[in-house]
C-alpha cells in the first residue's frame, strides 16, 4: 500500500515521489525554464509600461510648442521613451544638414535662424535616420521574446518526452515484475504524467504573456512610425526648400 499521508498531500506530491530520474531531470529543466520565462515576462511588462508613460510625457511636451527642434535645443531627456529616440535621431540628422554639426550650444538658436533650408534629398536622409531609429528601438523591445516563444513551443514537447519516457519505464517495470495490476502501474504512470502537467503550467502563462507583449510592442512600434511621419511633416514644412535645384553633373 502507499503511504496515506503522501496520497492525502496531493496528487502532485505523490506523482513527484514516484517520478523516475529522467522525469525529475525534465522537471528540473522545466523549473529553470519557468524561472527565466517569468523573469522575462515581468521585466518586459515593466519596460513597456514605463515606455508608454514616457511616450505620453514626451508627446505632451512636444505638442506644447510648434517649433519641432525646441526640445532638442533644450537638451531635454525622456529616458525609456521609444518615441523620443526617434525624435532625437531625426533632430540630430536635421541639424547636421542645416548647421553642419549636431552640437547644441548657446549659439544654436541664432545659427538656426539664419541657416539655409535643406533640399528634399537631404530630407530623405533625415527620414532614413528616423527609420533606422524605429528599427533599432523595435529590436530592443523585442529582445528576449524568443525565449518566451521557446517556452511556449518547447515546454510541452519536453514534458511529453518525460511522460513517454516515464510510461515506458512503468511498463518495463510491470513486465519485469510479471504482475500487471492497477496498483503496480499507477505509481509509474502518475510519475510520468507530472512532467506534462508541469510543462503545461510553464507554457500556458508564457503563451498568454507572449501574445500580450507582442501586441503591446507592435502598438509602440506603430506609435513610433506615426510620430516619425508627423515629425517629418513638420520638419519638411519648416526647413525644406522644395524649389532647391539638384546640381547637375557633367559627363
Amino acid at each position: 500500500m502507499f503511504p496515506p499521508d503522501l496520497i492525502a498531500a496531493g496528487g502532485l506530491l505523490f506523482a513527484f515521489d514516484h517520478a523516475t530520474i529522467a522525469g525529475k531531470v525534465v522537471l528540473s529543466l522545466l523549473a529553470v525554464g519557468s524561472i527565466f520565462s517569468w523573469s522575462i515576462m515581468i521585466t518586459k511588462l515593466r519596460v513597456i509600461q514605463f515606455a508608454r508613460k514616457q511616450n505620453a510625457r514626451f508627446l505632451a511636451a512636444f505638442h506644447q510648442d510648434r517649433q519641432p527642434l525646441r526640445l532638442f535645443e533644450k537638451n531635454a531627456r525622456f529616458p525609456g521613451s521609444p518615441v523620443f529616440s526617434v525624435y532625437r535621431a531625426g533632430c540630430q540628422e536635421m541639424t547636421f544638414h542645416l548647421l553642419g554639426s549636431a552640437e547644441v550650444d548657446e549659439t544654436f538658436r541664432a545659427r538656426l535662424e539664419i541657416a539655409d533650408k535643406i533640399s528634399p534629398a537631404q530630407m530623405g536622409a533625415v527620414n532614413a535616420a528616423m527609420e533606422r531609429a524605429v528599427g533599432e528601438t523595435a529590436l530592443e523591445l523585442e529582445s528576449q521574446m524568443i525565449l518566451l516563444a521557446t517556452a511556449v513551443s518547447g515546454s510541452p514537447f519536453l514534458g511529453l518526452l518525460g511522460t513517454v519516457w516515464g510510461v515506458m519505464d512503468a511498463f518495463t517495470g510491470v513486465a519485469e515484475a510479471g504482475s500487471p495490476s492497477l496498483a503496480t502501474m499507477a505509481p509509474g504512470v502518475s510519475g510520468a504524467l507530472i512532467t506534462t502537467v508541469t510543462a503545461l503550467c510553464v507554457a500556458i502563462p508564457a503563451m498568454f504573456y507572449y501574445n500580450f507583449l507582442a501586441t503591446s510592442i507592435r502598438a509602440v512600434v506603430v506609435e513610433m512610425d506615426n510620430f516619425a511621419a508627423e515629425l517629418a511633416s513638420e520638419l519638411e514644412h519648416k526647413y525644406v526648400d522644395h524649389n532647391a535645384r539638384v546640381p547637375e553633373f557633367r559627363r
